[in-house]
């Protein structure tokens, strides 16, 4: 396969040239994401991602996940490279440090999942599906789910899916019938069956978190 090599140059262009990134974090109080900091993030984002991920495409193309006796194995390789990943702190760089997170700018974290992305896409699911679970439980997560939920995805020890897909109407969402019916705790009763979850087993995390998209009684 084609070897992957990392467009620096032009994501410098884009953040410093057409973007202006070092005056916009001036801006918004992120000081601490100076030039020499963000370009050494850039370029060690870039290590990781031709010299890491790159060459598991082959391996992930020729020999695939495998199912056996109810556990889901990634081919050789996914693991380990999962876990450099999450040694390397990539998963909390742009995470809320109540949480956890370094607290770097949005934008830094975005240019290190299009290095991921595009050095192997494949690989990228598994961590890159953890970012829409963030989101939702920061969004609208209770304290205390987001001390233990939020707190284990933006380390990386958990990883997050997005359960959307129903066998009837694929992802249309105006056919979805999936349920969610309120309880007397304070909690939600779900009803229903998806397909499809991208990520949604798998050995490269000791927990996986299911945001699940569901109707309302009302």
């Amino acid at each position: 396969m084609p070897d992957y090599k990392a467009p620096i140059r032009d994501i410098h262009f884009v953040l410093y040239d057409l973007l202006g990134a070092e005056e916009h974090y001036q801006r918004i109080g992120a000081e601490e994401a100076s030039r020499d900091l963000v370009e050494a993030i850039i370029t060690e984002g870039s290590r990781f991602a031709e010299s890491i991920l790159a060459p598991l495409h082959r391996v992930g193309d020729e020999e695939g996940c495998k199912f056996n006796n109810g556990v889901v194995t990634t081919p050789p390789g996914f693991k380990e490279a999962y876990a450099q990943y999450v040694a390397g702190g990539w998963p909390s760089l742009a995470g809320d440090p109540e949480y956890g997170g370094q607290g770097l700018p949005g934008s830094l974290s975005v240019v290190i999942n299009e290095l991921v992305s595009t050095a192997n896409w494949a690989w990228e699911m598994y961590p890159g599906l953890s970012q829409g679970a963030k989101l939702t439980l920061a969004a609208y997560g209770t304290e205390a789910q987001k001390q233990i939920y939020l707190s284990k995805l933006t380390s990386g020890e958990w990883t997050g899916t997005m359960c959307l897909t129903e066998s009837h109407c694929g992802t249309d969402l105006g056919l979805l019938k999936t349920r969610a019916q309120p309880d007397a705790n304070g909690g939600y009763r779900i009803d229903g069956t998806k397909i499809f979850i991208s990520a949604g087993e798998h050995d490269m995390a000791e927990n996986i978190v299911h945001i699940v998209l569901a109707r309302l009684p009302d």
